[in-house]
């Protein structure tokens, strides 16, 4: 196409596109538009990569949560274990030194077999000797030990590795043992032989009646009872679980006690009763506390 002056000379021949005006205007629209389109393109798989990051680190943080909160458990689990071994570990090395330095002021020149030779006879001399003159609170103190230990067996039997025990539960039935059987057992044995104060053959098995009707119902009662106040449960709740365990209790009772019994109404001494059965007791508690 040429261009002409208003002197009419041709300037200078530009090249034809073949398009005119309005066809070039519509050639940028669409080209505007493709532009457009591919940066929604570029923008929308932009934000779809950025919401798929905060959902992985959704996912990541909601997997860790449940890892954080195993490892506090594995911690905690792993301090109260060190604490009831340090507990049983002080327990038992405080008994076994108390019982082997019995004789300490007289160790001079003795040798490590006669110590242990003259230990369990002292000793039981010793607690002879606390009988006459204190038997109540020594009677007390051997109840809440075996209490004690009767629940640390039962918890073991349940399935509970060793030093993994409930501290609570084990002071539960130890301060149990500890205020009532002990003292309550002193005086019932006293009771006893004044309620019978014959020579004759029956008299034993009377006695040997007597406690797995009377004495056990009463013990058993009371043992439930302070428990269940302990352990704060409702008067109702504690009323209902005597009423499940007293003939189950009872019952049981009656698989051990009344051969046992025959020993300790028959042939032991009132004042030494109620170490033979507090020994008796060891299976007796865990049985109670299963």
């Amino acid at each position: 196409m040429l261009l002409y002056h208003h002197h009419h000379r041709p300037l200078r021949e530009v090249p034809s596109t073949g398009y005119s005006i309005p066809k070039l205007n519509r050639l940028k629209t669409q080209k505007q538009r493709i532009t457009e389109r591919r940066r929604l393109i570029v923008r929308s798989i932009t934000e779809d990569k950025e919401a798929i990051v905060v959902k992985k680190s959704d996912t990541f943080d909601q997997q860790e949560e449940p890892k954080g909160e195993e490892v506090d458990r594995d911690t905690d689990r792993l301090m109260s274990r060190g604490i009831n071994a340090a507990i049983v570990l002080a327990a038992g090395t405080v008994a076994v030194t108390k019982l082997l330095s019995i004789d300490h002021d007289y160790w001079h020149g003795w040798t490590l077999y006669e110590i242990l030779r003259y230990a369990p006879e002292h000793n039981w001399v010793a607690y002879e000797q606390i009988l006459k003159t204190n038997p109540v609170l020594a009677k007390m103190a051997i109840s809440g030990v075996v209490y004690s230990l009767g629940d640390w067996i039962a918890q073991c039997y349940e399935g509970k590795p060793l030093f993994e025990f409930d501290r609570t539960r084990v002071l539960r039935s130890g301060l149990v043992g500890f205020t009532l059987h002990g003292s309550l057992s002193h005086y019932y044995y006293q009771f006893c032989e004044a309620l019978f104060p014959f020579q004759d053959w029956w008299v034993v098995p009377a006695k040997v009646a007597f406690d797995q009707t009377v004495w056990s119902a009463i013990w058993n009662t009371i043992y439930y009872t302070v428990l269940g106040l302990l352990r704060f449960q409702s008067p109702d709740k504690v009323l209902g679980e005597i009423k499940t365990t007293f003939w189950p209790m009872i019952t049981a009772g009656w698989k051990l006690w009344p051969l046992a019994h025959l020993v300790t109404y028959g042939v032991i001494p009132v004042d030494q009763r109620l170490l033979w059965v507090d020994c008796i007791e060891l299976i007796w508690v865990t049985i109670l506390s299963t």
